[in-house]
């Protein structure tokens, strides 16, 4: 069969060309974030990030090579070596196991109302109506929770730079706990960030319980409100779910300390825990006690709640000293001194990741708001949720690829700024970067072409694993082959991406998700309208992600050209 290309999908590409170049992203690791163990003289235990030890090394080589030739200045400094696949595997699992747990509890969910549901019946007890009623309810708290990403980000950031600095630095004092202990490097951070989580989480939860059901409505359209059953089934999914919003955005900096940390066991564990909860509890309140959307809410919250318990006593042990707190309640409630990093030092990280957050979810969102317009539902925004929730599954795989790029080329763009004239070969160091930079390019694509064939396969080849509605499994087969296209071209927007903001060209990707958010709107405005199959939609978010592809790759090499020239 061919696929024929729509018209405003082709309308849509030719606005694009005329504008800048389009992005999205997701929340990503900030640089320092790989790090290593040094031994001090003091009792507490530092670690000493990969890019310091490795220009320290460079440092003490060129200093020796100086001492030898009788000369002060002509010898330079040489970059670090490239990681090794060993310590690229390291940092990319704990990343990975980060980014793939909401996907992966609302996949669970997808795959047991898929499955639990009665095939074929009409109305809200139907597979169709529960997975169409899941849709926008798994988009709005995974949304919600991604809306939070930069206080990831900034943990880990901030948390790096502390340990960084208390390693090269013997002589910083830090303060003592109640028990007379001193903190260690960074206990500030931790604190302030589980603080600032937890009461983001806290807001979050009340905003999601009082405005939720007039959103949603507004979100999915008349057409499929008017479904039987279909917005009171997402409600109530998002009032069960909105009750883990502040154990999960603790969760996710805890996470994110540990992951500066270099302990990538505890955030594995974790999922681990996450997964089997919410997996025994689907089996038991979905599939044993035939509980829909309600008890597949319940099992995700409880799994969650797990998740977060696994980690505290492991983040405390490994983060704080001993006796120290998370300094989850207010300092006037337990007298403890002030942090040395505030609330507002997170609030600087929050515009420009904050606004490729935004471009993100509204382009999913919108992709969600067309197909629920379009005919023959439930079956169409059914076989939409399957699409999507395998894109966001398979998304983190390469997405981490991105962070590895934000997290590895630092190590060679910040000693040559310092040396710039003087013992550092800029131009080998910048060689350097690029080659770091093509080798992830070449990982991506490996990666991409091998989690697409399985996202795809399993549309097209097994539809049955997420769903026994053959009306269901009918409408997603056509999209087996575009959702692989669209998760090949994933990976080179995610690396070049990573590239580019680790380049600090943060100004120049918020302009572009600002216009890409500006332009596709109209487009599934009128594949909407038109009535089209919902593979005009998938359609369009492919070519959208080949377009994108193109203008990142292009403009790394036209960056390498103009600093060649």
């Amino acid at each position: 069969m061919t696929i024929r290309i729509p018209a405003p999908a082709i309308a849509f590409l030719l606005a694009l060309a005329t504008g800048q170049s389009c992005a999205f992203a997701s929340h990503h690791l900030q640089s320092n974030t790989k790090q290593s163990q040094r031994s001090l003289q003091r009792p507490s235990t530092h670690h000493k990030p990969i890019e310091l030890q490795n220009i320290h090394k460079t440092r003490s080589s060129a200093a020796a090579l100086q001492l030898r030739a009788g000369a002060s200045s002509t010898a330079t400094i040489p970059p670090p070596p490239p990681p090794s696949n060993l310590s690229l595997l390291k940092f990319y699992f704990p990343c990975l196991a980060l980014w793939i747990s909401g996907p992966l509890l609302s996949l669970v969910d997808t795959s047991f109302i898929g499955l639990s549901a009665k095939a074929g019946a009409v109305g809200a007890a139907g597979s169709a109506a529960q997975l169409a009623a899941l849709g926008p309810a798994t988009t709005f708290i995974d949304g919600s929770l991604y809306l939070f990403a930069f206080l990831n980000v900034a943990t880990t950031n901030l948390y790096a730079s502390a340990l960084a600095k208390g390693a090269v630095d013997d002589t910083i004092k830090n303060k003592a706990n109640k028990h007379g202990v001193e903190e260690k490097p960074g206990e500030g951070v931790v604190r302030t960030a589980a603080r600032t989580s937890l009461y983001s989480g806290i807001g979050l939860m009340l905003f999601l319980l009082a405005v939720a059901r007039p959103l949603i409505a507004l979100y999915i359209g008349p057409e499929a409100a008017a479904s039987p059953g279909l917005l009171d089934a997402a409600h109530e999914y998002v009032k069960i779910r909105a009750l883990s919003m502040p154990t999960s955005l603790l969760g996710g900096v805890l996470q994110a300390a540990l992951l500066g940390a270099k302990d990538s066991v505890t955030p594995l564990v974790s999922i681990l825990y996450s997964t089997i909860v919410n997996v025994c509890g689907d089996y038991l309140l979905v599939s044993r006690f035939h509980m829909g959307l309600k008890g597949a809410a319940i099992a995700t919250l409880l799994a969650q709640l797990a998740g977060t318990i696994a980690m505290i006593q492991p983040a405390r042990q490994k983060l704080l000293s001993k006796g120290s707190s998370l300094g989850l309640l207010p300092r006037w409630v337990t007298n403890r001194q002030p942090d040395e990093i505030s609330a507002r030092t997170f609030l600087k990280f929050a515009a420009p990741v904050l606004t490729l957050i935004l471009g993100k979810i509204s382009a999913f969102g919108f992709m969600t708001n067309a197909a629920a317009g379009l005919p023959g539902q439930p079956a169409t925004l059914a076989a939409h949720q399957i699409a999507l929730s395998l894109f966001f599954f398979a998304s983190p795989f390469l997405e981490v690829i991105s962070q590895i790029a934000q997290a590895f080329l630092p190590t060679y763009t910040v000693l040559p700024k310092e040396e710039r004239g003087k013992n550092a070969d800029v131009a080998e160091w910048r060689g350097a970067a690029e080659k770091l930079v093509f080798r992830l390019e070449k990982v991506g694509l490996g990666v991409g072409a091998l989690i697409a064939s399985v996202v795809g396969s399993i549309v097209a080849f097994a539809p049955g694993i997420v769903t026994k509605d053959l009306t269901v499994q009918a409408a997603a087969k056509p999209l087996a082959l575009i959702l692989a296209a669209g998760v090949s071209l994933t990976a080179p927007v995610a690396v070049s991406e990573g590239a580019l903001i680790a380049s600090k060209e943060l100004t120049y990707l918020a302009g572009v998700y600002v216009v890409s958010t500006a332009l596709l709107p109209p487009v599934l405005r009128r594949i909407r309208s038109g009535g089209g199959p919902v593979s005009q939609v998938w359609i369009c978010f492919a070519l959208f992600q080949l377009f994108r592809s193109s203008c990142f790759l292009g403009r790394i090499l036209a960056t390498r050209k103009g600093k060649k020239e």
